[in-house]
C-alpha cells in the first residue's frame, strides 16, 4: 500500500485525466453510438431531460477531473479535511456508477457480444479504479 501513496498524486492526474476524457466525450455519445434516431423518437420532454442529464453529467465530471488535476498534491496529502470529503464524495459517485453498471444495465446489451462485453468491463473497471483512487485519498492516514 506504501508504494500507492507514493503516488497517489500521479494515479489522482490520471484519474482526472480520465474525467476529463468523459466530459468531453459524453456528449459526442449519441453521434458515436449512434443513438441520433432513437433519441429522436423519444418524447420531447424525455428527450429534453437526456440532453440536459447528458450536459450536466459532462460539466460534473470535468469539474471532478479539472480540480482532481489542479489540486492532486494536496487530495494526496491533505492540508484540510476538506480535501478529505472531497475525494470521498467523487469516490462515492464513481462506486455508486460502479453498482449501476451491473444493477441497471441488462446484460443483454453485452452478453454474447465480444465488443460490448470489453467495453462493459472496461468502464466497470475504470469507474472502479476512479472510486478506489479517491477512497485511498479520503482514507488515507
Amino acid at each position: 500500500m506504501n508504494i500507492i501513496h507514493q503516488h497517489l498524486d500521479m494515479l489522482l492526474r490520471l484519474a482526472a485525466a480520465g474525467q476529463l476524457f468523459i466530459a468531453i466525450v459524453g456528449p459526442m455519445l449519441p453521434r458515436l453510438l449512434d443513438w441520433r434516431e432513437a433519441i429522436h423518437r423519444m418524447p420531447l420532454l424525455v428527450r429534453e431531460v437526456f440532453w440536459i442529464h447528458t450536459v450536466f453529467i459532462g460539466l460534473t465530471c470535468g469539474i471532478f477531473g479539472l480540480i482532481t488535476w489542479v489540486f492532486a498534491t494536496d487530495i494526496a496529502q491533505p492540508p484540510h479535511a476538506m480535501m478529505r470529503w472531497f475525494s470521498f464524495c467523487v469516490g462515492l459517485f464513481w462506486g455508486v456508477r460502479c453498482v449501476m453498471q451491473w444493477t441497471h444495465y441488462s446484460s443483454s446489451h453485452w452478453r454474447g457480444l465480444f465488443d460490448k462485453t470489453i467495453a462493459h468491463w472496461a468502464l466497470f473497471l475504470g469507474y472502479g479504479a476512479f472510486t478506489a483512487i479517491y477512497f485511498i485519498a479520503a482514507f488515507q492516514k
